[in-house]
């Protein structure tokens, strides 16, 4: 299984976030090693910006394949990627989720490939910021996207590209039950604190059961940063109508 980590060195709200310390690595260092330890092979997938050169240093030293390819169009660079590696199915993996589930994302992909699937879309929860687990995406769906002509084209929203083509695909419905509510996505200097705060507590790499019951035992550690979501929230709208 492949993860393909999408990411880039612009970001608006928290500058650099990819290159923050993070536990023994950077951001992007561990989003990395902690795909390994799941057996999933990381390949970052990243733009042709003189500004990303840095995360192909990164990846370099820790000996990770990488792809450049369009700054704003998304999906053209994973399919680009896709074409270029001659890979058929895989997982994405933003590099803003730091403790993504690698359990979720074996479920997911198996999903896809048990039902030959177009696409596995991600869970509610990790589109309302926990950021569990991705999209699971077979190449030749992509192929079909008229979006993927056009290297300026705004695909961030993938979402609303996707469902403009009929295709075959799934909601992910994970089997595991989680007990708390916590965001953990990195796009704010709250979410940096909470996200540092779990790396202190439980290590450099905790399961997401480990995660949960430390939350579950502290019922106060969301608060830190869960009132982003609604400014989050409003983000993506924005995003979805000036795609329109």
């Amino acid at each position: 299984m492949i993860g393909f980590i999408t990411v880039r060195s612009a970001s608006s709200r928290l500058k650099e976030k990819i290159f923050l310390n993070f536990g023994k690595f950077n951001v992007l260092g561990h989003v990395i090693e902690r795909l390994r330890t799941y057996s999933i092979d990381p390949l970052v997938c990243t733009t042709n910006s003189k500004d990303d050169i840095k995360i192909i240093e990164i990846a370099d030293k820790h000996n990770c394949k990488y792809f450049r390819g369009s700054e704003r169009n998304k999906i053209k660079r994973w399919l680009d990627c896709a074409n270029t590696f001659n890979i058929e199915t895989f997982h994405t993996v933003d590099c803003d989720d730091p403790f993504f589930c690698g359990e979720m994302m074996h479920e997911s992909m198996g999903v896809l490939l048990k039902s030959n699937l177009d696409y596995v879309s991600p869970n509610e929860r990790s589109n309302e910021g926990s950021g569990e687990v991705g999209y699971s995406i077979n190449r030749k769906f992509l192929r079909k996207l008229n979006c993927v002509e056009d290297d300026n084209k705004d695909t961030e929203m993938v979402d609303m590209y996707f469902k403009q083509k009929l295709a075959d695909y799934k909601e992910y419905i994970s089997t595991n039950k989680f007990k708390s509510k916590y965001r953990l996505t990195l796009d704010y200097k709250e979410d940096y604190w909470l996200l540092r705060t779990i790396v202190e507590i439980l290590g450099q790499n905790p399961s997401r059961e480990e995660i949960d019951e430390l939350f579950y035992k502290n019922p106060d550690l969301h608060k830190i940063n869960y009132f982003r979501n609604l400014a989050w929230k409003q983000k993506q709208i924005k995003q979805n109508s000036n795609q329109i």
